[in-house]
């Protein structure tokens, strides 16, 4: 079973099992998050949401903190002798999908 949830903006697949890394957030390490915007769940018997299904949920263990690879950004005209180098590092976090919990199957947790 797979899921196709929305996070700040961006959509992800995410499966049981797989590690992610999403925008930078400020839950701590360890800790358990809830994608509530689930967009499709797709399997045996796929729901399509209109634009979200309503009680489903995708539960994940916040990993850890990292910056991503550098970019290089080089601005370059010729003939009026302007050269700029500047870089990025886009910081992420990494989760961990432990959880998909389809609609009438939530527990009062």
């Amino acid at each position: 079973m797979y899921a196709i949830i929305r996070d700040r903006g961006q959509q992800y697949r995410v499966e049981p099992g797989q590690t992610l890394q999403i925008a930078l957030s400020d839950a701590e390490a360890g800790s358990t998050l809830e994608l509530n915007e689930v967009l499709m769940i797709g399997g045996d018997n796929p729901m399509i949401g209109a634009p979200l299904i309503a009680g489903a949920l995708v539960k994940a263990t916040v990993g850890e903190m990292k910056k991503g690879e550098k970019i290089i950004v080089f601005r370059y005209k010729a003939k009026a002798r302007y050269r700029r180098r500047t870089g990025h590092r886009q910081k992420y976090t990494e989760i961990t999908i432990n959880d998909i919990v389809l609609p009438g199957n939530r527990q009062n947790d």
